[in-house]
């Protein structure tokens, strides 16, 4: 009998993929948040790990794995079509083509950046959520999803900056942006706490499931074990 993919899980996977693309477009502009500079992914990219706990509280690391690189490799997909569609010359009833490239385009050690970002966050943010639960035997969630937040995004935000900027920003300044974004988004973490400690409870409910990493092989290649 074939597994049954639940749709509350297709969602979850839906919703953290959307919100990598959409980060990683709106990412070129820059905003100030409580006097502190900082990109518009700040708006949307923080639900990314958000999700990324909750599939990892309620379905466990494996899964959690599964959606992270489901993540990766379509936003690769977008990345790739933005750069081909650039490439095609328009016709001549097109006149938006450098608004076109500069929205859509991006260089190619920023886009390296955020991939490489992105996946070490990720899998550090999955990792810590899900050996916090086992050591505090599925209590405290709270805890374990502002440190694994925190964690993740930080990692996330220093590689990225490291690779996007090193050499052209000073490494003081980069150090400083990393901390400034990583409190901003874990910021936002706690600020939703409430409503993902809600769906958390009610999906459990409603699923019938909640997973704890006993005997699960962390390596972040192990796709094939869902």
């Amino acid at each position: 009998m074939k597994k049954q993919v639940s749709p509350t899980f297709m969602v979850a996977g839906l919703l953290f993929t959307a919100c990598l693309i959409v980060a990683n477009i709106v990412a070129q502009k820059t905003i100030t948040i409580f006097g502190l500079s900082a990109t518009a992914a700040l708006l949307v990219f923080p639900i990314s790990y958000i999700v990324n706990d909750l599939i990892a509280e309620v379905w466990g690391y494996r899964k959690a794995r599964f959606i992270i690189w489901f993540g990766f490799l379509m936003n690769f997909f977008v990345v790739l079509i933005f750069q081909l569609s650039i490439l095609i010359p328009p016709n001549q009833f097109y006149p938006h083509q450098d608004a076109f490239s500069q929205v859509l385009g991006s260089s190619l050690r920023l886009t390296f950046a955020s991939f490489i970002s992105f996946l070490l966050g990720s899998f550090v943010n999955a990792y810590i959520m899900s050996k916090m639960k086992i050591l505090q035997k599925g209590k405290g969630f709270s805890v374990r999803a502002i440190v694994s937040t925190f964690a993740g995004e930080g990692i996330d935000s220093l590689f990225f900056f490291f690779i996007a900027f090193v050499g052209l920003m000073p490494l003081k300044n980069i150090f400083e942006l990393t901390v400034h974004i990583a409190l901003l988004k874990t910021a936002y973490e706690i600020l939703v706490l409430p409503l993902t400690i809600y769906l958390v409870k009610k999906i459990k409910e409603k699923e019938g499931v909640d997973v704890f990493d006993e005997d699960v092989n962390y390596n972040p290649f192990r796709i094939k074990e869902i």
